[in-house]
C-alpha cells in the first residue's frame, strides 16, 4: 500500500541528516527502534540487507552507534526518510578505512519499508548519499547487492552506477545461493 495525499499524489519523502537526530536522547531512541523495525521487518520478508535473520535491537544499536561515530569524525553519511512524519527508509555509506583506500567509500545500506516501495524513498536516501560523498570529497562510491535484487540494481544504475564484478553463488542463504553484484560510481568522472 503506498501513502497517498487526498489528491492521489503520493508525497515526497523527506530525507534528513540522521545526525542532527542523535542530538537529542529522545529522538535518537526512537529513531534506533523505527531503524530495528524497518530492519527486522525487510530482513524477515528475505531482504538483502546481510542478515539471514532479522537482526536484535542490539545488533541494530550497535550498527547505528558504529555509524553515528564514523559520521562525526566525518568518515559516513547517514540519512533517515520520513513519509508522513514516520520513518519509512535510511541508509548509510562508510569511508573506507585503508590508508590508501580513503578517497573511497562504500554505500553499505539502503533499507525501505516494504510498504512505501515504489514511492521514491530509495532514490531520494541514495541521492542524498550521493551528494554527502561528493561533498565529503569521496572519489568513488562503491556498493554491492545481491543478484536477485533487480529493484535496487535498477536504481542504482539509473543513479549512474556501473557493474564492474560479478561473484557467482557468492551470498548464501540457507540452502540458496546469489550473485553477489559490484557497482561503482566515480564522482570524479562527473565534476
Amino acid at each position: 500500500m503506498n501513502p497517498a495525499t487526498t489528491n492521489g499524489a503520493i508525497p515526497e519523502p523527506v530525507v534528513l541528516d540522521a545526525l542532527a537526530l542523535t542530538s537529542d536522547p529522545e529522538l535518537e531512541v526512537r529513531f534506533a527502534e523505527s531503524s530495528h523495525r524497518i530492519l527486522a521487518d525487510l530482513v524477515g520478508g528475505g531482504a538483502a540487507l546481510g542478515w539471514v535473520a532479522p537482526p536484535s535491537r542490539d545488533e541494530v544499536a550497535e550498527l547505528l552507534g558504529h555509524v553515528i561515530s564514523a559520521a562525526r569524525a566525518g568518515d559516513a553519511a547517514l540519512r533517515a526518510a520520513y513519509l508522513g512524519g514516520r520513518l519509512v527508509g535510511l541508509g548509510y555509506w562508510l569511508r573506507y578505512v585503508r590508508p590508501t583506500h580513503r578517497p573511497h567509500a562504500d554505500l553499505e545500506k539502503i533499507a525501505v519499508d516494504a510498504a512505501v516501495h515504489g514511492c521514491g524513498v530509495g532514490r531520494a536516501l541514495t541521492t542524498a548519499l550521493i551528494a554527502d560523498a561528493r561533498e565529503a570529497g569521496i572519489e568513488v562510491l562503491t556498493l554491492d547487492a545481491r543478484g536477485d535484487n533487480t529493484g535496487a540494481l535498477r536504481l542504482y544504475r539509473s543513479l549512474g552506477f556501473t557493474e564492474y564484478g560479478r561473484l557467482p553463488g557468492f551470498v548464501a542463504v540457507g540452502e540458496l545461493r546469489y550473485d553477489k553484484v559490484l557497482c561503482m560510481l566515480d564522482l570524479r568522472q562527473q565534476d
